[in-house]
């Protein structure tokens, strides 16, 4: 249901949760006379709280643990607290405990057995008459650990009888376990026999583990008192007998090998990973590392990994940096490791978890997610380029498809819902905004919920503008529908409850004690099976907790209780057993033969007990329960076995089930690409479904529709409406027909047409949104993006230490492409595959000072330079230079350097303009500088601050003339605006390839810059193309400007963002933009006027000169021609006023530094 802790968790009951798993009790504080808790274990079973399989990280681990707080009887009033007294009271009493002792061999006398009851169920108002089912409860007290405030339950299971309980006394403050008991019953629990380890001496045992490929082998831990040994116990059946093994070291916990038995690694409480395997397990460890992160330990993937004994591992390097490593556990030395991931990892972030595993690296403050599909290389996990993940949870990895959680920039308690292509690479969008929530130690719940027995079904809560509503899909996440209502409550009185103003809501919450179950309850055993608590309204209320059953997965509701219950299936969900979640002593409990439909209810102690938790066989294929409680704080633990099996006298056949129809909320059979039919019992049927009973009948695969597909990465659904309601449009940020960063010539790639087939539909035939895909040769395409760096992302060294440079290239082809590296002491040569290969370049600068590495790639194509200034002398994060892309010759321009977090007056900035190695030297995080040529000329800004040094570099075209027109954009814009450098350059790109295409100008001689800040405006710069002698430029200018205005005049320039909202460019109003608070239009109109008049004056003053002196007159009548020649005229209409020349004032983008600091701070 719900997902807790970083990406590095493994996939658990919500695909990243905390450890549910085995492992060491966690540290709790409280007094004696506090109430106990209960730690309830069983291996390779899933928690009764609903949602999807959890699988611990370490597999092989016992299985689901936590703890179970015993509230006070003062504790929270239960609303129907007189009611269910009501019920005891009207009911046939019961036979009380019997204390007559039994033997048990092997152990001590069997305290404190109970009589047999057995009792015939009350039917409730509106359970069948002819119900007549006959329950047999069995009572039996664990004497002498009244003081024991924890207790792990193992039920063997798979034809086994045996149950293993430990209860132990731990000490939170001390962090120990100081006294324990281990119990064994042969008869499902029935009686129970105190084992002794070694006789005449106290043996405390801290844990057990359940081997999970064969649960009759046992491991238990042991240690003295004083902490400073360690001891194993074996067994291999199922406890019977026992074998002693000393350990050299201090187990935190064990994880066998999740396919082969005599395989087991111990993790220690000093971090080190043993391992114990074959003939000598248990006896013989062998050290495997040290330094190795807790919980990111993970054996060998059975059909993944070629090698079994393949351990995956993270751990600290020599240098204290984090590193995915595997090895062989047979050969597991140093010179043996081998390092899949090139580069430092984040702590805890390693994930192995079917075919993938996931990790996240962190460097210049920005975080990269990476993905392995079936142990290929690392790729990055492709989001929505403007997702900007805050943080990422795994939802799930099964069926070859990963469901993914982001909080992206904008969200706080919310996470958008990803869904990726088979190889985890390429995700889309498929929910937003399903609440979150924090949980102690920094934990993450979402409120999503895999609807266990049928596949492609989840269960979601949406917030949307503070109300959070539960939502359905069939699919997989394609489409989402909210919970239909119940027509009538439980007492069958009208809800008036109607769409589109009220629905069903359910709370998806994990329990605490996974043998208690959640808000929500699913089985794979009980397909379509679905209980869970709520309430019907317009939205969720916290504290509404009716309880709701659906046995058609989720296509119509019933109410069953007023108040929560915990809830548990017997006999693939044959028999549904409640027991109130209350902080009272019970002795009643309610179930349903005829899946929720009736009730009937059955004291299953003549006593009232406190109840901590329930507990049925592995695969609730049985008709056998067991109730834990105690009857008050300071008594022993009480275990009632509660057996249906006298109600069931004989095995169902074929005439005893019926079908049902898998349909969607809209009545569709066709899920998934099936039609599926399930049988069910029928409910005059008295008979048990056993462990070979099926649920799955028939299927039959359809043809193949537009809802069977979803948008591909890049793409978007678009605006809801009947026509529209699943065309799939591009986002502003992608271009489908650009070739793969990874296309190499002379191969071929697929463009997208938007769709894809949601991962695991059998559809066939029919409507193929894939079909016919654009198959385009891999063009030779000129290298760009091209990146130099040292590897650590350092740019400042030590003399005589060894540097790594890197070399990426982010487009363009690799292999005819040659790189030239210049090292900047006298180092040269020449490369080729340098970014194919990957292999970095070793150099050690002896000397102190600043060298200029540079390296140009080079094809027929094109080619592409990167620099890179390294200072050696001391090894400094995020670093960004805001420059106007052009700019007139001899004209001021400000250069800006944005610092990630700012140091004032601790920070050097180092410029370099052009090719110079003398840079300018700076405080201040702007310059000013003027450019006498025209051209292409690179400005690279280095910030330095102790022994830290960052660089961003951008290239500036200085050009005699351009036009600059300045625009706006709607305020909605300013909501999607992160302030990132990339989205305004997005963002400038999709506005001048729009702008190209409407007025014909080509593309190269339009450059639009949004401007950092809000609100979000822009400026568009025509630049003029090359002279030509036929041709007069003014003319050409004056139509591009008018062909420019003429189309965002006439709102033809917009695109599309995110939901459908279409955003417009229009031409910006300078002239109101420069009015400043207190200003007069008054004032500046006489200003104007005083101007022109000095104009007018020196004109006449110029003519009557000119008319004395004629050589003069002709002068400057040939100047005038000749200027008018150079310069594009300046309309005086009322368009003239967006249009400024770049020949006489140019466009200086002038930043303030603070005020552009302050808002990428806030």
């Amino acid at each position: 249901m719900a997902h807790r802790g970083p990406l590095s968790a493994p996939k658990r009951p919500g695909p990243s949760a905390p450890a549910r798993t085995s492992g060491a009790p966690q540290s709790l504080s409280w007094p004696r006379s506090r109430p106990l808790l209960l730690l309830l274990l069983l291996p390779l079973l899933p928690p009764a709280a609903g949602g999807a399989e959890g699988r611990s990280s370490w597999p092989g681990r016992p299985g689901p643990r936590a703890w179970v707080t015993r509230l006070p009887p003062s504790g929270r009033a239960e609303p129907g607290g007189q009611e269910d007294t009501q019920v005891r009271d009207s009911e046939p009493g019961a036979p009380g405990r019997d204390p007559d002792p039994v033997w048990s061999p092997g152990g001590d006398l069997a305290p404190a057995l109970g009589k047999e009851r057995r009792a015939r169920a009350v039917p409730v108002a509106g359970a069948a008459s002819r119900a007549q089912v006959w329950l047999i409860s069995t009572s039996f007290v664990l004497k002498g650990d009244a003081t024991h405030n924890q207790a792990m339950v193992h039920w063997t299971g798979e034809n086994s009888s045996v149950i293993l309980i430990l209860t132990k006394y731990y000490h939170a403050d001390m962090g120990k376990v100081l006294e324990s008991s281990l119990w064994r019953s042969l008869d499902f629990g029935t009686t129970y026999t105190k084992l002794t380890l070694q006789p005449g001496v106290t043996t405390v045992i801290d844990n057990f583990y359940i081997c999970p490929t064969n649960k009759r082998k046992i491991i238990l831990v042991s240690s003295s008192l004083g902490d400073r040994e360690q001891s194993l116990f074996l067994s291999m059946d199922e406890g019977a007998t026992f074998q002693k093994h000393p350990v050299p070291f201090l187990v935190e916990t064990l994880l066998f090998h999740p396919k082969e038995e005599d395989k087991v690694l111990a993790y220690t409480e000093d971090s080190k990973l043993y391992v114990s395997s074959e003939s000598d397990l248990g006896k013989k460890w062998i050290l495997l590392q040290e330094r190795v992160t807790k919980d990111h330990v993970f054996w060998a993937v059975s059909g993944v990994d070629i090698d079994p004994n393949l351990v995956h591992m993270e751990a600290q390097d020599l240098n204290g940096d984090f590193r995915y490593f595997t090895c062989q556990i047979h050969n597991c030395s140093a010179q043996s490791h081998k390092v899949p991931f090139p580069d430092p990892v984040d702590q805890g972030s390693l994930t192995v978890q079917d075919e993938y595993i996931f990790l996240k690296a962190t460097s210049a403050n920005r975080t990269k997610y990476y993905v392995s599909y079936r142990r290929s290389d690392f790729v990055l996990m492709k989001l929505p380029k403007y997702a900007l993940p805050k943080d990422l949870q795994i939802i799930s990895t099964d069926e070859q498809q990963v469901f993914l959680a982001v909080q992206e920039w904008n969200q706080a308690d919310t996470y958008n819902l990803y869904q990726s292509d088979p190889r985890g690479i390429r995700y889309s969008l498929v929910l937003e905004n399903v609440r979150s929530s924090k949980q102690a130690e920094e934990s993450v719940v979402i409120d999503i919920l895999e609807v266990r027995g049928v596949k492609g079904v989840f269960l979601a809560n949406q917030k949307v503008n503070g109300k959070v509503m539960t939502l359905i899909t069939y699919n997989k996440g394609r489409d989402w529908d909210y919970l239909r209502p119940p027509s009538t409550d439980m007492n069958g009185k009208p809800t008036n409850c109607q769409a589109p103003d009220c629905h069903l809501h359910l709370h998806l919450r994990w329990a605490d004690n996974p043998y208690v179950s959640g808000t929500v309850h699913t089985k794979d055993t009980a397909p379509g099976l679905i209980m869970g608590a709520g309430n019907l309204g317009s939205q969720l209320v916290e504290y509404k907790e009716e309880m709701y059953i659906t046995s058609d997965c989720g296509h119509t509701w019933r109410q069953v209780f007023e108040e929560e219950h915990h809830v548990l299936y017997l006999d693939h969900g044959g028999v549904i057993v409640a027991i109130k979640d209350t902080s009272i002593p019970l002795k009643i409990l309610k179930f349903s033969v005829d899946e929720g439909h009736t009730w009937s209810t059955h004291n299953f102690t003549s006593t009232s007990v406190f109840v901590d938790g329930l507990l049925s066989e592995p695969g609730d294929e049985t008709l056998v329960m067991t109730v834990f409680g105690h009857i008050s704080f300071r008594s022993d633990w009480e275990l009632v076995k509660v057996d249906f099996r006298p109600s069931f006298p004989r095995q169902c056949v074929e005439d005893d089930y019926s079908s049902w129809d898998l349909t969607d909320l809209q009545g569709d059979r066709c899920i998934m690409g099936q039609q599926r039919s399930f049988r069910k019992r029928k409910s005059t049927s008295w008979c048990v479904k056993g462990k070979s009973f099926t649920s799955a009948l028939t299927s039959r695969v359809c043809k193949c529709r537009d809802s069977d597909f979803l948008c591909d990465y890049g793409f978007e659904r678009s605006p809801s409406s009947e026509s529209t309601a699943s065309k799939c449009s591009a986002n502003f940020w992608f271009n489908p027909l650009s070739p793969p960063d990874d296309c190499a010539l002379g191969k071929t790639y697929t463009s997208s047409l938007g769709y894809r087939k949601v991962v695991s539909n059998v559809c066939e035939g029919g409507v193929d949104l894939q079909q016919s895909p654009v198959q385009l040769q891999c063009p030779l395409t000129p290298p760009r993006g091209l990146q130099v760096s040292i590897r650590g992302e350092a740019v400042a060294v030590q003399p005589g230490e060894d540097v790594l440079f890197v070399v990426r290239q982010e487009q363009g082809d690799v292999q005819t492409t040659k790189y030239q590296v210049d090292l900047g002491d006298g180092f040269k040569a020449m490369y080729v595959n340098l970014t194919l290969t990957g292999e970095p370049i070793r150099h050690r600068y002896e000397s102190p000072g600043v060298y200029r590495v540079s390296v140009r790639a080079e094809n027929v194509a094109g080619h592409d330079e990167a620099v890179l200034f390294v200072q050696v002398n001391s090894p400094l994060q995020a670093l960004s230079l805001e420059v106007v892309p052009a700019i007139g010759t001899n004209q001021e321009v400000n250069l800006t350097a944005v610092l990630l977090p700012p140091n004032p007056n601790l920070t050097v900035f180092y410029w370099w303009i052009g090719h110079s190695l003398q840079p300018l030297l700076s405080l201040e995080n702007l310059v000013t500088t003027r450019f006498t040529n025209a051209g292409d000329v690179r400005v690279t800004v280095q910030a330095a601050c102790g022994n830290s040094v960052l660089q961003d570099s951008k290239v500036i075209r200085v050009l005699d003339q351009f036009q600059v027109v300045p625009l706006q954009f709607p305020r909605d814009l300013d909501a999607f605006n992160p302030n990132t450098p990339e989205w305004r350059e997005d963002v400038g790109l999709v506005v001048t390839r729009l702008l190209a295409k409407e007025t014909s100008i080509p593309e190269e001689l339009l450059v639009t810059v949004v401007k950092p800040g809000l609100p979000t405006v822009a400026d568009l710069y025509v630049l003029l193309p090359p002279p030509r002698p036929t041709r007069k430029r003014s003319l050409t200018s004056d139509k591009r400007l008018a062909a420019v205005r003429q189309a965002l005049r006439t709102h033809r320039i917009s695109f599309i963002l995110r939901g459908g909202l279409r955003i417009l460019v229009a031409l910006r109003d300078t002239e109101a933009g420069s009015q400043r608070p207190g200003g007069s239009g008054g004032y500046w109109a006489v200003v104007v006027l005083f101007v022109i008049g000095l104009f007018a004056v020196g004109a006449f003053i110029l003519y009557k000169f000119k008319r004395k002196r004629p050589g003069r007159t002709v002068y400057a009548q040939m100047h005038n021609e000749k200027e008018q020649e150079m310069t594009s005229p300046v309309s005086h209409s009322e368009d003239a006023q967006s249009a400024m020349q770049g020949n006489h004032s140019g466009v200086v983008l002038s930043i303030n530094s603070r005020e552009m600091h302050s808002y990428l701070v806030s």
